[in-house]
């Protein structure tokens, strides 16, 4: 009397994988977009110091970083101990800064918006850092930003 039989000849029907290649292009796409590579290898090493008033950055893209410490271990042969600059991936001097500034501003669409992160160990003499502020004031990248990590007040 039922209406419905109990039919075991079916058999499943089989995966359709004709969409199946875009779907993993469209991963490999998403991936790609959202992963950023390290640009710059760190051939000088630094204690960030740590701060209280603390901002973060908004626009990544226009910020130029400038790197001071010593060398890493495997640089203290050639380069020293002493404090040393890092542009990029090579060592320079205060003046070459300027030339790093014109070169940074031209791979930026907003050249007004530059901001330049200075990621200096904590240990590193004064004197060094004024060098760079001067050559930056001469080169008109007044936005400077010194990068520290948050202090807990205990």
């Amino acid at each position: 009397m039922s209406r419905f039989s109990k039919g075991g000849g079916r058999e499943m029907p089989e995966l359709n994988t004709s969409s199946l290649p875009d779907l993993i292009f469209s991963i490999l796409f998403f991936f790609m977009i959202v992963v950023t590579m390290r640009e710059v290898e760190l051939k000088v090493h630094f204690t960030i110091p740590a701060g209280t008033e603390l901002e973060k950055l908004e626009k990544k893209s226009a910020v130029s970083y400038i790197y001071v410490g010593p060398p890493t271990q495997q640089f203290r042969a050639s380069m020293g101990s002493g404090t040393r600059i890092q542009l990029n991936d090579r060592f320079a001097e205060p003046a070459e800064v300027m030339d790093f500034i014109a070169e940074e501003r031209t791979h930026m669409y907003d050249q007004t918006a530059q901001v330049v992160s200075l990621k200096v160990d904590q240990n590193t003499q004064m004197g060094i850092i004024t060098d760079i502020k001067q050559v930056l004031r001469k080169s008109w990248a007044l936005k400077i930003n010194y990068s520290a990590t948050s202090r807990g007040d205990n």
